[in-house]
């Protein structure tokens, strides 16, 4: 069957599931209802709306809110319990205090229907260390923000102990940042050897676009242009390459891109150089020694995912463990001392023993950092949109699956020192990075804090100015690869826009 018709077919398929329909009497908090419906009911379609019309899906289960002068009335409906009421008041009539309200409200209605609790409790956003970084700025105790994400959220002591001490170690690292006259520098190359199955990302197959990334550097040039006529002033903390997989440039295109950003930005501020390496069938000594050329480049990562085979081959990974091995080992033999490798858990099949194995290889090779994340079904990815072809695949991830890779991050002289979360993640739970004292990735927190300016080049790349009051602005370029070469001057006008308004 052609690919296109397949995913068609898998577009039908997953609009004939069960669907829990949320009717609302006022558009209002339509992202944070939908997080945490879904967060309790994972397999289901959920829909959210003001609007009233009829499902087009069968509809398992029927929620009404109904938003009023300091009260929300909220019913459920389904064959099991029947009906259930539930009338929320609300502190004041401050929005902040009203979508909290309804939050705790929904999540305590919630755990009454499923019988079961969330390690994060009604929290949706994607960066909880912010509330305890906040608090820690404010002068609170580490006893009175426990207090406070307890009561205001109900989340779970261990969550709350994490995202205080994740919350103090950034505050140290961030520390040495110039945030009133330095920026970081986003570079995307979005080509891939292959589209892994879980992926949403900006990426590409390289195979169809290989002849057309020397004219993709044409245009990143031309936004490098850019960048060193109004940041050439400012002092650049650090810089990172992802993607995509960055090291589908071949060794002559990774030596020139590298060299175009040398050649137009002064380096005496920069704190950190990350390549994102990535997929180990994109790597070869000729690449990393290209890199390794440019001496300002401190940090790559080589990420494996998993170290079970059967799983590569799943989730569309054409490289095996032997490969991740081999590639890591030829970067530390080439020079690089600052590695970070990836892992995923909660991947189709995987289980606990899977992810104690993984971490076993993984501290055979002992890298300097180690970036754990639990899968995220996104909306775009295959694996979502085809999910019944992989029904046979089990989606597993619990507690004893973090405490499994906590463990052996710490066995390896780690600390956890950055934390997100992400929509629709399985099991509710967050992606950790580890990294030996010294060895963390500054860019990682950065794009989670959002305590300094960034500026993005390259398709699907976001930029985001951060004011001294903190507001933030942003400006997207195109994510369609053909689309950013064809405008690129709109891609800088933009740019000009957002950072010389």
């Amino acid at each position: 069957m052609p690919r296109a018709t397949e995913y068609r077919k898998c577009r039908r398929a997953l609009k004939e599931r069960n669907m829990i329909q949320v009717q609302l009497n006022k558009a209002d908090f339509e992202y944070d209802i939908h997080s945490l419906v879904k967060a309790f009911f994972p397999s289901e379609n959920v829909s959210v709306s003001a609007e009233k019309k009829e499902p087009e899906e069968p509809v398992s289960a029927h929620m009404d809110i109904d938003f009023h002068d300091r009260v929300i009335n909220v019913s459920w409906q389904d064959e099991v319990h029947g009906e259930i009421k539930k009338q929320i008041p609300c502190s004041s009539e401050d929005r902040l205090d009203v979508k909290n309200d309804l939050k705790i409200g929904l999540y305590d209605m919630l755990v009454k229907i499923t019988g079961q609790e969330l390690p994060w409790g009604s929290l949706t956003g994607i960066r909880p260390t912010k509330i305890p970084m906040q608090l820690l700025e404010q002068g609170k105790t580490e006893e009175e923000i426990t207090a406070h994400m307890k009561e205001q959220y109900h989340a779970s002591d261990e969550k709350i102990a994490l995202a205080i001490d994740i919350a103090k170690r950034e505050r140290a690292l961030l520390s040495k940042l110039d945030y009133k006259d330095g920026f970081s520098l986003y570079v995307g190359i979005p080509f891939c050897p292959s589209t892994c199955l879980y992926c949403s990302f900006t990426s590409y197959p390289l195979g169809a676009w290989k002849n057309q990334v020397d004219t993709y550097l044409d245009a990143l040039e031309r936004e490098l242009d850019y960048a060193k006529e109004t940041f050439g002033g400012k002092k650049l903390n650090s810089i990172y390459i992802g993607g995509g997989t960055p090291t589908t440039l071949e060794p002559e295109q990774m030596d020139r891109l590298l060299t175009m950003i040398e050649e137009r930005f002064d380096f005496s501020h920069l704190l950190e150089f990350t390549v994102e390496a990535g997929r180990p069938d994109s790597i070869t000594r000729e690449k990393l020694l290209a890199i390794k050329a440019h001496p300002a480049v401190d940090r790559i990562s080589v990420n494996p995912q998993t170290m079970k085979d059967e799983t590569l081959k799943v989730i569309g990974r054409h490289h095996t463990v032997a490969q991740t091995v081999e590639s890591f080992q030829l970067a530390r033999e080439v020079g690089f001392t600052n590695i970070n490798m990836d892992l995923i858990l909660g991947l189709p099949g995987e289980t606990l023993d899977d992810v104690k194995q993984t971490m076993e290889r993984i501290q055979e090779l002992h890298p300097d950092n180690l970036t754990v994340h639990s899968l995220a079904l996104k909306r775009a990815a295959r694996l979502n949109i085809c999910r019944d072809e992989y029904k046979d695949f089990k989606i597993e991830i619990t507690p004893e699956h973090g405490h499994v890779t906590e463990a052996g991050a710490h066995a390896m002289g780690m600390v956890p020192y950055y934390l997100y979360r992400q929509k629709n993640m399985a099991g509710n739970f967050e992606n950790v990075g580890y990294g030996l004292p010294g060895k963390e990735g500054i860019y990682n927190i950065l794009i989670m804090e959002e305590k300094q300016t960034i500026l993005a080049l390259g398709a699907g790349s976001i930029s985001k100015r951060v004011y001294p009051d903190g507001r933030i602005e942003r400006c997207e370029n195109v994510k369609d690869v053909a689309q950013y070469m064809e405008r690129i001057d709109e891609m800088i006008e933009r740019k000009r826009k957002l950072f010389e308004g």
